[in-house]
């Protein structure tokens, strides 16, 4: 049986349209992101509860962020939503917070490319890396996150030694029969009083309903839009999706800034925290002299 030149057309004309589609398809998702913090691991037993309750206020503006993610079906863009700020908002714990906050954040699952664009006391950098995988375990528990059902996934994951949602203070010192300071394999040492676990364990709920490998920061690679993430002190929550937006926007990979590896970026930070202990420590003896 012959096909009529009109049905041709037809079939053509729906197979460019399920193309356009496919190629149109993108989604966006809001993200509130909480850090909980052990007071008391920062010498908070000695501070009365007003000092405790200050300096929680102050925090507040570094642990507590909303976000952005941009997705379609091979890249995202996942950026802190800009806000107004409070005169005299950023300074102290807020302006240091944020020298170590993570800047836009790119990935591509097609061609494993990982891109965060960073900015460190007035310099620009962009920090380019393979995408890490996690090993994921698929679990059979579910949860409902708002209209969609979601699935249960578990990781071990290796932490960024600048990661300051994790810092803590350190313990004193054990020393052992030699008389050597007893080292914790399973930490980082950041400086002499700040220490960082070296991985920690990740829960996610991810949902089918929206089939696409993304999620908030660097979490990807579950068959489905990661929705929620607890890892260490943090949790990241989805709060609101809207799909195929009616303003599009370009998920492009950014271009701004001197190209650096993770590993190099970190060598820059360490240098200039060396520089600023060196600078307020020699401040802090001509002021005992």
């Amino acid at each position: 049986m012959q096909l009529s030149r009109k049905t041709i057309l037809l079939g053509f004309l729906l197979l460019f349209l399920t193309a356009s589609s496919a190629q149109n398809f993108q989604g966006k998702a809001y993200y509130f992101s909480k850090t909980s913090v052990d007071m008391d691991s920062w010498g908070g037993r000695q501070m009365s509860e007003d000092q405790k309750k200050q300096i929680a206020d102050r925090m507040r503006s570094m642990f507590e962020k909303t976000y952005i993610l941009n997705f379609d079906r091979e890249a995202s863009t996942y950026k802190e939503e800009e806000v107004l700020e409070a005169p005299g908002g950023q300074r102290g714990f807020g302006s240091w917070g944020n020298s170590f906050s993570a800047g836009l954040q790119y990935k591509n699952i097609k061609s494993q490319q990982f891109l965060q664009d960073q900015e460190f006391f007035g310099k620009q950098f962009l920090i380019s890396d393979s995408l890490a995988k996690l090993d994921w375990k698929l679990g059979t528990e579910t949860k409902q996150i708002g209209q969609y059902l979601c699935m249960k996934a578990t990781a071990t994951k290796q932490i960024d030694e600048f990661d300051w949602r994790s810092m803590r203070r350190k313990p004193k010192s054990k020393e052992t029969k030699e008389g050597e300071v007893k080292k914790d394999s399973t930490l980082t040492t950041v400086t002499e009083d700040i220490e960082i676990p070296k991985e920690t364990e990740v829960t996610a709920w991810y949902t089918p309903q929206i089939p696409v490998s993304q999620g908030p920061g660097d979490f990807w690679g579950l068959p489905g839009l990661i929705l929620e993430v607890n890892t260490d002190k943090t949790t990241i929550l989805c709060s609101k999706i809207i799909m195929n937006p009616q303003e599009k926007v370009q998920i492009k990979a950014p271009e701004k800034g001197t190209v650096v590896s993770r590993k190099e970026y970190n060598e820059t930070v360490k240098k200039k925290m060396e520089e600023m202990r060196t600078m307020y420590g020699g401040r802090r003896n001509n002021r005992r002299n």
